[in-house]
């Protein structure tokens, strides 16, 4: 009786042995995996740490640079005779060992579809920001689109785009928060005013590419 019960009692040892040791692997199983999962979820939660050796870029950088979504709003016009709309996402990141800024969107809606770049560096011998654009248009894709610099807080870009036959000045306008810009594209009219053709609000989002 007592031989049967030593043999049982050791086997009972055994198996809370055993259990013990499962229970233990599981958990350190768990841990690298949550661990693992958090940080990534954490990563994709944090805009992508990028910097400039060039202070200008930087100061944009610091602005613009991780993924957006947006929402495009046509004021009815001649352009847009009945308005329009857009939603999208925006993913904005450093090129060329952070001397370039390159801004990617992606959006569709009543407007049509929009797929595009603009590429910004620094000019410093001309001392401003220069702006290469590229979109889906099949007859004429990409193109120089001004100059852009500060005004105060405002990044604005001055170019020209063939309207009605002229060249008409517009005005691109970015203004910032910590989560969000506002992109306001603008247009001179004949009276000399700049009149607002597309406001693009943008706020920092995980953009789908």
């Amino acid at each position: 009786m007592n031989a049967r019960w030593g043999v049982c009692s050791i086997a009972a040892r055994m198996r809370t042995s055993q259990a013990i040791t499962l229970a233990f692997w599981v958990v350190s199983s768990i841990i690298p995996f949550s661990s693992g999962a958090a940080a990534q979820q954490e990563e994709r939660a944090t805009p992508p740490s990028q910097s400039s050796p060039v202070p200008e870029m930087e100061r944009l950088a610091k602005a613009l640079v991780g993924d957006w979504n947006t929402t495009e709003t046509m004021e009815r016009g001649d352009l847009f005779p009945n308005g329009g709309s857009r939603q999208g996402v925006v993913h904005v990141r450093l090129g060329a060992g952070g001397t370039t800024l390159i801004y990617e969107v992606h959006s569709d809606g009543s407007a049509g579809k929009l797929d595009g770049m603009l590429v910004i560096w620094w000019d410093k011998d001309a001392n401003l920001y220069r702006v290469f654009v590229c979109f889906n248009n099949p007859r004429h894709p990409c193109e120089m689109r001004g100059t852009a610099h500060w005004e105060g807080d405002l990044f604005v870009n001055d170019y020209e785009e063939t309207v009605k036959g002229s060249k008409t000045p517009w005005r691109d306008t970015f203004t910032f928060t910590p989560t969000s810009h506002t992109l306001v594209a603008a247009m001179k009219a004949g009276n000399g005013t700049m009149q607002t053709q597309i406001t693009t609000k943008a706020t920092r989002g995980h953009a789908v590419w």
